[in-house]
Parts: structure tokens; C-alpha cells; sequence
């Protein structure tokens, strides 16, 4: 037996008295509040082929027009809902309490211009909203699925996009694609192609819709023939309802109108398009039971569009008997100021943590000292709700699109050796798993998996791969290679993971206790921060330094008698209100006091 899998078995005995609510019997899982919750975020494409017959979508029509080809990374490869289900026991036994899916809805198969095609395995060209990519599976598969999770108290997070839908509609002065992007201004809406143009929508405000008919106010759009229901709901494919200006430089005004590198962008302005989506996403809250909402591209969307729309998705789930969905937007940027805006002026519940993962990335790999990652638990009163309303940001340390925490790491520190390469990631997941937010976990990170980059190539299969890159791939903490399946238990990471997951389940303190910052060394060295709840603080340390460190600790006064819940934890303060700890390099320790 392992040192860590000794440490685990008691740090779970020790946790035993602590489990509250988000260890209840599977029927209480939809009293738990967003930030009780371990998310395990995963592609289907990429997690288990649970049937082959899906593998195409259909007829094998070729990978250029279904979109299959597993030696492809940019590609379909063959998972489904049915293998998520499957797996559901090796998601458990990590730890996660709620699984968040990449899209699962109808895809556009194929986009990209001739040579240089791929395929719509991670779910966000999206033709039909109403229904189940038939690469993953039907409907019936995915209500197997959720019902199957929530029988074990698994909760199951869609997906969403409102910003863009595939690109189908095309323009006329474009005929190559890739139209330069057109600003309101010399292209209003009031006239044709330009401010010398014929006019049109007359009297059009930007507020009475009524009065918006025409389309080709900067482009002339169109849809291809054959093409024209392409979308579901069938108001989808009349372009009225989208943007038309060209291509998104990302910056300013085209953030919100510009098409997201072709696709086509929504004018979400528009009240119907407003309550199109609400009745898309309440039908699949009522249908299915979901839980909550990732949204994709949150940043690219008006406030105004988020403020009808969240608002509208939680009293649904309530009345479905949801207390607790959790809403968390895509707000791509390390910047606490921007991340926070969009809980106080879009009213999103939640954003993805950026911030938090910009930072430990820096602090895990050496780059910058602690007091980097808690500048940023200081700026969490600037989010709606403050310090409380941080508690609900996921919290990750990567991604599909940014790449993984090992790449990171790797490229940080070149030749970096086996064990620290594992000592550093373990660190950022120990941090992770113990600091305020809600903890996710990028599948195949808990299996040592790296990549060479970002997008594709941190997409790697668990099932046995057919990309050579994939397979020419050294998972983290292991010496194997080639095609496996990607499913041990006994992986290092995976242990590891699981140990800091089910202590943060069975600990309230860790959960939705109040978070101290006690110590951050503004070089690489000490982190420590309380996580304070009723008469509880657990105490979190890690040394980010190559060198031991010693040093004492301000805790509460009160917190006397002190036990370990990982690590080599004081028996007692060394005086009232100070704690001494002392840390191998890269190592860390979670200590608990109860009864202050």
C-alpha cells in the first residue's frame, strides 16, 4: 500500500464526522448548493465509445461529410452519451459530484475551407437546439444517462450556447467567406450596405423590432439553396435574426455583433430571439431535470440578453424542483474587474474563474510567488454577492480550448524532471480542491494526460486512441505509452485527486466556509489560508518554493487542538492565535480544528 492511498484511507476516517449534506443519500443531491459540488468536466467525443454504431452519425458518408475519422485529432473519434454512462463509477469514485458536458445538441458535422476541414466533435456548431448530435447518441440515451447519475446523487450540467449558431448563412460581397467585420456606424441599420445606401427598416430605434425587415444593412446574407432548414427551431434560418456584419476582431464593438470566426452570430437584441431561447433551454430543463448551465461565449452577448434569459432558466428549474441550478457563463479573460462585471451588469450567478486559474498556473509553475493567487481572493468582493457570491465561480486549471495544467507546467519549466512535474500539478490540484469556489476537474487530467497545446491537442482520448500524437503522449506520474484505455484507478493523479475531492465532500469548512488568506510570500514559497465555517477552521498550506519552509501560522485564537487531514499537522497551536508548520518543497498540508 502507497503512502498516499495510506493517507487516504485516514484522511477519509477523519472526515467521516464532517460529511454533511453533499455526501447525502443520492435523493438529497438537489438540496446541495452550487458550491458543495466537485465538477468533472469532459467531451463525449473523448470519453467512452459506449456504441459503435453511432460512431458516423449515420450512414458512413465519408469524414469530410459526417465527420468521423479517429486518427484525426480535429475529428469525431466515436464517444457517446451511452459511454458516459458507462463510466459513471470511475467519475464517482474520483470524487465529482456533478458532471458538466460539452454540448451534446445537433451539430454542423463539417466546416472549413477546403483543406483545411474539421469536424464538430466538441459541440459548439450547433444546427439544431432541439435535439441530440446523432454522433453521441438520441435523446433516450441522454435521459439514461441523467437519470442514471442522479439515481447515484451525480448532478448533470449542460453545455449552452446562445451567441452562435454553425455557419450556414453566407454573404454575397463574400462569396471566399471571412468578411472583414462592418461597425454600426458606416453601416447602419437604417440603410443599405452603407450611410449612402437606400434606406431601409425605416424608423428602426434599436428598440421596436417591428420595424427591422431587411437584413442587409452591411452584407447582403443569404442561405444556400438546400440549406434552408437547416436549423432548429425553424426561426433560426432566416437572418434576420442574426447580426450580418462579418467577421469579430474580438475587440470593442464587434465583440458583441462580429461572427465568431464565421459562424453565425445571433442578435440576441431581439425579444424573439430572446424568448426563442428561453423556451429552448426551459424545454430541456422540463424534459431532462438538468441541473445547470456552462454557457459558452458569454462575453460575446449583450447584458440585456443574460438578464431576461438567467432569470427565466432558474424559475424554471424551481418549478421543475431545482432549488439549486447553477449558471456559470464563459468569460474568457484573467481579469477580476471584466470576470466581475458580468455577475453585477449581465447578472450572471456565476463566471468561470479565469482569474483563479491565470493565477495558480503562475504560482504552481514558479512564475510568481503566492501572493499573485491572493491578490486574487481579495478582489472577491467585487463580484454580486461578494466574498459569498465567489464561493460559486468554478474554479479550473485548464481547459478544451486553453490546454492542460501539466502542459503548462511543462512549458513553464523545460526539462522539468518526472517528479516534480507530478509534484507541481498535484499542487495546483490540491490548492484547487481546498480554496474558495467550486473546484473542476478537466477529464484525463486525473490520469496524468498533458498535450502539446491548446484546442485539439489537449483533447486526448480515454478510451485507445488512434491519433499517433495522442499515443506518442508520457502521461504525467506514468511510463507507459500508446493506445490504452484511460480508466485506472490506480493512476497517480487519480488517487491523489480523489483523496482531496472526497475530503472537500465530506468537510463543510472546505465547501462554503469563509476564506482567510494568512500567509502568501511574494516570492515562491508559502501559501496558507483558513477556511472558516461554525466552530471549524481547516487550515490549507503548500510550500511553491524548492526549498523547505518553516514558519508559524495566524489562525483563530480558539483553534487549540488540531488533527491532519493530509500531512504532517501540529497536534496543537504553538500559542493562541498561532500555528507552526513545516513543509518539504512542493508539498503541502490540510490541518483541522474543531470546537474554537
Amino acid at each position: 500500500m502507497s503512502s498516499w492511498t495510506r493517507r487516504l484511507l485516514l484522511a477519509l476516517t477523519a472526515a467521516t464526522a464532517l460529511t454533511t449534506a453533499a455526501s447525502a443519500a443520492p435523493g438529497d443531491y438537489r438540496q446541495r448548493p452550487p458550491q458543495d459540488e466537485v465538477i468533472y468536466f469532459l467531451l463525449p467525443d473523448r470519453f467512452e465509445n459506449g456504441d459503435a454504431a453511432n460512431d458516423h452519425g449515420g450512414a458512413d458518408r465519408g469524414a469530410l461529410v459526417d465527420g468521423f475519422d479517429p486518427t484525426r485529432a480535429d475529428f469525431y473519434h466515436g464517444g457517446d452519451l451511452k459511454g458516459v454512462t458507462q463510466r459513471l463509477g470511475y467519475i464517482q469514485g474520483l470524487g465529482a459530484t456533478a458532471i458538466w458536458l460539452a454540448p451534446i445538441f445537433k451539430n454542423k458535422s463539417v466546416q472549413g475551407d477546403p483543406g483545411h476541414e474539421s469536424a464538430a466533435y466538441h459541440g459548439y456548431w450547433i444546427t439544431d437546439f432541439t435535439d441530440v448530435d446523432p454522433h453521441f447518441g438520441t435523446k433516450a440515451d441522454f435521459k439514461a444517462l441523467v437519470d442514471a447519475a442522479h439515481a447515484r446523487g451525480l448532478k448533470v450540467y449542460m453545455d449552452i450556447v446562445v451567441n452562435h449558431t454553425a455557419d450556414v448563412i453566407q454573404y454575397r460581397e463574400c462569396p471566399g467567406g471571412h468578411c472583414p467585420y462592418r461597425g454600426v456606424a458606416d453601416y447602419p441599420y437604417t440603410r443599405k450596405g452603407g450611410t449612402t445606401g437606400a434606406p431601409i427598416n425605416d424608423g428602426f430605434d434599436g428598440k421596436d423590432f417591428g420595424k427591422l425587415t431587411r437584413p442587409d444593412w452591411a452584407y447582403t446574407p443569404y442561405v444556400p439553396a438546400g440549406q434552408e432548414h437547416a436549423k432548429a427551431p425553424d426561426w433560426l434560418n432566416d437572418p434576420i435574426y442574426y447580426h450580418n456584419r462579418g467577421e469579430s476582431t474580438f475587440a470593442g464593438e464587434s465583440s458583441l455583433l462580429g461572427d465568431f470566426t464565421t459562424l453565425d452570430d445571433v442578435f440576441t437584441e431581439n425579444p424573439r430571439v430572446v424568448q426563442g431561447f428561453i423556451d429552448i433551454y426551459g424545454q430541456w430543463i422540463d424534459d431532462f431535470g438538468i441541473d445547470g448551465f456552462r454557457i459558452d461565449t458569454a462575453r460575446h452577448v449583450n447584458p440585456e440578453f443574460w438578464r431576461a434569459f438567467a432569470p427565466a432558466m432558474l424559475a424554471r428549474a424551481k418549478a421543475r424542483g431545482i432549488p439549486n441550478f447553477h449558471i456559470f457563463g464563459e468569460v474568457f479573460d484573467p481579469d477580476v474587474a471584466i470576470l466581475a462585471s458580468h455577475t453585477r451588469v449581465d447578472k450572471l450567478p456565476a463566471v468561470l474563474d479565469f482569474a483563479f486559474q491565470s493565477a495558480v498556473t503562475d504560482v504552481v509553475t514558479g512564475k510568481a510567488g503566492p501572493e499573485r493567487l491572493a491578490r486574487v481572493f481579495v478582489s472577491d468582493s467585487v463580484y454580486e454577492g461578494g466574498e459569498a457570491g465567489a464561493r460559486q465561480l468554478p474554479t479550473f486549471l485548464g481547459n478544451h480550448d486553453m490546454g492542460r495544467i501539466g502542459w503548462f507546467v511543462r512549458k513553464a519549466r523545460p526539462g522539468i524532471g518526472d517528479d516534480e512535474l507530478l509534484a507541481r500539478v498535484t499542487l495546483a490540484n490540491a490548492i484547487m480542491l481546498t480554496a474558495r469556489g467550486v473546484p473542476t476537474i478537466y477529464y484525463g487530467d486525473e490520469q496524468g494526460f498533458a498535450g502539446e497545446g491548446d484546442y485539439a491537442a489537449a483533447r486526448q482520448d480515454m478510451f485507445p486512441s488512434r491519433v499517433a500524437g495522442y499515443n506518442a503522449e508520457r502521461p504525467i506520474g506514468a511510463t507507459r505509452e500508446g493506445p490504452r484505455s484511460a480508466f485506472a484507478t490506480d493512476a497517480a493523479l487519480y488517487g491523489r485527486i480523489a483523496e482531496l475531492a472526497k475530503l472537500r465532500v465530506a468537510t463543510a469548512a472546505l465547501r462554503d466556509g469563509r476564506q482567510v488568506t494568512r500567509l502568501a510570500s511574494d516570492q515562491p514559497g508559502l501559501l496558507a489560508f483558513s477556511r472558516l465555517a461554525g466552530k471549524t477552521e481547516v487550515l490549507a498550506v503548500f510550500n511553491t518554493g524548492d526549498r523547505p519552509a518553516k514558519a508559524n501560522i495566524a489562525v483563530e485564537p480558539g483553534s487549540v487542538a488540531w488533527r491532519a487531514l493530509h500531512g504532517a499537522c501540529a497536534v496543537s497551536a504553538s500559542a493562541p492565535g498561532s500555528y507552526s508548520v513545516e513543509l518539504k518543497p512542493l508539498d503541502f498540508m490540510i490541518c483541522v480544528s474543531e470546537g474554537r
